[in-house]
């Protein structure tokens, strides 16, 4: 399984959100740049960064983003705000090893189909649920289409994965409920990336044993030192087999 920390960032600065809110961030006071650096020190094989401002249609953290992306030293799975193709495909010219896509997946999945067969393992489609409903741009809209129908729809599609992010748990910041993860992880043979589950070490030891759990964001508990990210990577590797001894 796979250990994605995760950044958010928001005016410059390392935040996460509380309860999902733009205008209530907790501010980590941490340099972006050198905690990415510090993910790859640390033996991750991946990270992701939210831009907090492309959720509101902004750019102010564009030269940031692509200082993270050449320093990072490991691929940068990028999300936020993506609304066309031209900015996908923008993203992934300057070096985004990955583009996650909600909003653009919800109201056009012809043009993000064409994206991952045009850029195959390197599109995301990232399914967002609150009480239930399929939730778009940036949480704060609900749509009419069931979550297991917008996965359904992208079955054959080359994706690098699908994040799928239980709201209730995440914004709540109480342990996260593996039931609606591990509900659509079932209904899908794409890797699915499970967030706002991990509060504790211990919650990565769980996602390993749900099917078709291939990774597992973590951000918040990183960044209150909940977390260990070290420890974190070391319980998601696959436990070796034992092999029997011939004399």
């Amino acid at each position: 399984m796979i250990i994605y920390p995760t950044l958010e960032i928001l005016g410059g600065k390392c935040v996460s959100l509380t309860r999902g809110r733009l205008n209530e961030p907790v501010i980590w006071h941490v340099d972006p740049v050198e905690t990415a650096r510090g993910y790859a020190r640390a033996g991750a094989e991946w990270m992701h960064l939210t831009d907090m401002d492309g959720l509101s249609g902004t750019n102010g953290n564009n030269e940031l983003i692509e200082e993270i992306i050449r320093a990072a030293g490991i691929p940068v799975q990028l999300g936020g705000g993506f609304r066309s193709r031209e900015a996908v495909t923008r993203w992934i010219d300057k070096g985004a090893g990955r583009i996650v896509l909600s909003t653009l997946a919800a109201q056009d999945p012809e043009t993000v189909r064409a994206l991952a067969k045009y850029h195959p393992d390197q599109i995301v489609v990232a399914v967002d649920v609150w009480q239930g409903q399929l939730m778009t741009h940036g949480w704060q809209s609900p749509s009419a289409i069931a979550a297991e129908d917008f996965i359904a729809a992208f079955e054959g599609v080359p994706l690098a994965g699908i994040i799928v992010t239980d709201i209730d748990a995440d914004i709540e910041d109480s342990d996260g409920s593996l039931g609606l993860i591990s509900g659509l992880a079932a209904r899908t043979r794409h890797p699915v990336i499970a967030r706002g589950t991990v509060r504790h070490v211990d919650d990565v030891a769980l996602l390993r044993y749900i099917p078709n759990i291939a990774g597992a964001m973590i951000g918040r508990a990183l960044m209150a030192r909940d977390v260990d990210l070290a420890e974190a990577l070391a319980v998601a590797r696959p436990t070796p087999e034992p092999r029997a001894e011939f004399l």
